[in-house]
């Protein structure tokens, strides 16, 4: 598995001085465990609670309180994002169709139709109104963002949050950048930043021309043994002819004797 220290690289290597966008940081939170398969930032309640606490620091994210008591993050309240992610992931996929979507999980998601009415409905369960935001740390650009009341449940409001934040994603002109990292084991979404970009991070794009280089070699290889193998039965079959040739003139000198 990754350690924390690479998962902190990931970010480190994300676009400098770009919008946040919520929803691909609720849907990176799948990403590769480095070994070929695939890990869950959100595989616990105790996981998910970070990953709560890293978005209120980075203000894509507000305080989730309930007449002054911290939002518990249990079980329930784990599968209940866990549903809202699988909902924006397979809308993700479509949203980069013809394109391939992300490896990790392509083959297991819900329909794009369920996929908006299941947002649809986890949005409409708390009313809102839409606010300009803008924090006052340096290098922080203002943003949108749909404000609940306080004093609605914390988990309805974490829920519909991240679905209308996969809503305005969807419909701004971002979402047209959007992409699936094609690198070996990388099953990351992505912004491009120029229509050609394939990967979403330098190490990515330096893994998959490791890859491309390898996979050269190997075919090299295989055809130098192909073509050995073809040279071999090539030169059999020369001296197998020959003998035969040899043999049949034997017998042919041997009639002609008296």
């Amino acid at each position: 598995m990754e350690s924390s220290e690479n998962s902190s690289s990931d970010a480190a290597e994300q676009e400098v001085g770009m919008h946040r966008w919520l929803a691909l940081e609720l849907a990176g939170t799948i990403r590769h465990d480095g070994n070929g398969g695939v890990a869950d930032e959100l595989s616990t309640p105790a996981q998910l609670s970070a990953w709560i606490q890293a978005q209120q620091a980075e203000h894509t994210l507000p305080e989730l309180r309930h007449a002054d008591t911290p939002f518990a993050v249990d079980e329930y309240a784990r599968n209940a994002v866990v549903s809202v992610r699988t909902a924006v992931r397979a809308l993700l996929a479509r949203a980069v169709a013809p394109a391939a979507p992300s490896r990790a999980d392509a083959d297991r998601l819900p329909k794009a139709a369920d996929a908006l009415d299941h947002l649809n409905l986890v949005a409409a369960r708390v009313p809102a109104t839409l606010s300009l935001h803008w924090p006052t740390d340096p290098g922080h650009a203002p943003t949108t963002r749909f404000t609940e009341a306080a004093t609605t449940d914390p988990l309805d409001r974490l829920t519909s949050i991240l679905a209308r934040e996969a809503m305005l994603f969807l419909a701004d002109e971002d979402s047209r950048r959007l992409a699936a990292c094609s690198a070996p084991r990388c099953v990351r979404y992505f912004l491009k930043e120029h229509g050609r970009q394939e990967y979403c991070k330098p190490s990515c794009s330096n893994r998959a021309r490791v890859a491309r280089h390898y996979q050269r070699r190997q075919e090299a290889a295989t055809s130098e043994l192909e073509t050995g193998s073809a040279g071999e039965v090539d030169a059999a079959g020369s001296v197998g002819a020959m003998g035969a040739a040899g043999s049949a003139g034997q017998s042919v000198a041997e009639q002609g004797k008296p």
